[in-house]
């Protein structure tokens, strides 16, 4: 494995560790109920909607067509990457979160609560790790980083958001928006590079 990918794995698994840490505090301290009452906190949420970066991909994937005609499918790329990397990010946070199957932090005071197997097996309804929103956020944020590399703390600064948001409504925990974090950013890159490898960096 590369140097720098074992630094990223590093970096990643100490963050999940610090935020594993921090949750309980940050359940009691970071709080903003009314966030999704401002505009901003509107827009936050927004970015972990996936029908927010199917539009988007739409709309680069229908403005690349007319740069080279000869090969329709290569002016659909950047596009199909916008779009899939958060639809497939979206399915994993659901994955995800029937293995992990911890509860929302709100349901039960910023306590870890963990359900059983034989309860609503195949139900994520009130299941909180990962955070579907910030994964999704982070999954279009890792697309466009790679198409568009000079825009890339744009695209994170609004995926980071998003996640401070959730915890701030104590929808999630931090350990939750963490490892959606990471694992986004990760498949998000992985499917881009497959998906427009022409294009990504």
């Amino acid at each position: 494995m590369p140097r720098r990918h074992l630094v990223a794995l590093a970096l990643a698994a100490g963050a999940i560790v610090a935020a594993l840490l921090l949750d309980r505090w940050a359940f009691a301290s970071m709080v903003s109920p009314t966030i999704y009452d401002k505009d901003l906190g509107r827009l936050l949420r927004v970015a972990g909607f996936v029908p927010t970066w199917i539009l988007g991909g739409l709309a680069l994937a229908l403005h690349d067509r007319t740069l080279v005609p000869p090969v329709p499918w290569r002016g659909w790329q950047r596009g199909a990457a916008v779009m899939l990397a958060p639809v497939a990010t979206g399915l994993a946070a659901e994955v995800l979160k029937l293995l992990f199957r911890r509860e929302r932090p709100l349901d039960h005071a910023g306590a870890y609560v963990f359900r059983a197997w034989g309860d609503r097996p195949f139900s994520t309804a009130g299941l909180g790790m990962p955070s579907s929103h910030t994964l999704v956020a982070f999954g279009a944020a890792a697309a466009l980083a790679a198409l568009f590399p000079r825009t890339r703390w744009v695209w994170y600064a609004l995926a980071a958001g998003c996640g401070v948001s959730r915890v701030l409504a104590q929808a999630h925990f931090l350990s939750d928006v963490t490892v959606a974090a990471v694992v986004g950013v990760v498949l998000g890159t992985w499917l881009t590079r497959r998906l427009a490898p022409a294009y990504a960096s």
